[in-house]
């Protein structure tokens, strides 16, 4: 079978949220909680509400802490009962997350990857290179890193069609895009290839989304929040990032704010953060927990 174009997959309804229904993840009764297993939308997959994060300062905070310091924080948080974790393609961590992984059972856990959509590259040798650098045979989520531009959509065709037949071939089960920058946000609402977005979402719009992406500006925040309550109410999964403001928020009160409002306010379904300690995977929980009463 050939690649599926965006338009034949769009006209078929291509049933691909199936292949991400079938868990071992431990499904949690109430109280709601930080490793609860909810769904990212209509789009079949499911991961706990609280990801490990590995892309503080693009993955270079916890390249530092070594492979084995690495892999005893992985763990650690598996046994916290985190079964959500997530990289990038352009991170210094996708081989160290791939190697702490392994001993896990590989349906016991959802990993989230994130692929440059770089021109001239064909996008199933890509993600080939990627399953190989992670030792996995697929990836529960694959998002379109950094998509900031507004022309973004139109640009990144042939990925997108890349990522549809990576889904037909079981290699992605659920795509999505990381979305960075007012202009890109704005075409996420309407559009129908999307199954979840990655949007940077805390109280007061540090590294958030502005007119110009990443220009160090305070973000939008309230139209950030317009903008995560209409691709929900579409049925879009929404993963949530920077809640720390990228490491900003030094008072533990601000990382209690963001989580709060992340959830109560924006309505998010998840949220990444990253970690490089023991304590701080303990805190984020915790302030999760405290978010969700």
């Amino acid at each position: 079978m050939g690649p599926l174009s965006r338009r034949e997959f769009i006209k078929t309804s291509l049933a691909v949220g199936a292949l991400s229904s079938v868990s071992t993840l431990p499904l949690h009764a109430s109280p709601r909680t930080a490793t609860d297993v909810v769904p990212l939308g209509k789009s079949g997959m499911q991961v706990t509400r609280l990801a490990f994060g590995t892309g503080s300062k693009n993955g270079h905070v916890q390249a530092a802490l070594g492979q084995r310091e690495f892999t005893r924080l992985i763990h650690y948080a598996y046994d916290r009962g985190i079964r959500f974790f997530e990289t990038a393609e352009a991170y210094a961590t996708p081989a160290m997350l791939g190697e702490a992984l392994k001993s896990f059972p590989r349906d016991s856990y959802r990993l989230m990857n994130k692929v440059t959509t770089d021109p001239g590259v064909d996008p199933m040798t890509r993600f080939d290179e990627m399953r190989r650098t992670m030792q996995t045979e697929y990836f529960d989520i694959m998002l379109l890193h950094w998509q900031h531009t507004p022309d973004w959509f139109a640009a990144t065709g042939r990925w997108q069609d890349g990522v549809l037949e990576a889904q037909s071939k079981k290699i992605v089960h659920t795509r999505g895009a990381s979305i960075h920058g007012l202009p890109a946000l704005r075409q996420v609402p309407g559009n129908k290839w999307l199954e979840v977005a990655m949007i940077r979402m805390n109280h007061n719009g540090t590294v958030m989304d502005s007119a110009v992406a990443d220009d160090g500006n305070r973000g939008n925040v309230p139209e950030v929040v317009e903008h995560v309550k209409q691709v929900k109410q579409q049925g879009m999964g929404v993963i949530s990032m920077k809640l720390c403001g990228d490491g900003a928020f030094t008072r533990h009160e601000d990382r209690q704010d963001a989580m709060r409002f992340a959830f109560k306010n924006a309505g998010i379904d998840c949220a990444t953060v990253g970690f490089k300690s023991t304590q701080e995977i303990d805190e984020a929980i915790d302030n999760m927990n405290l978010a969700l009463v």
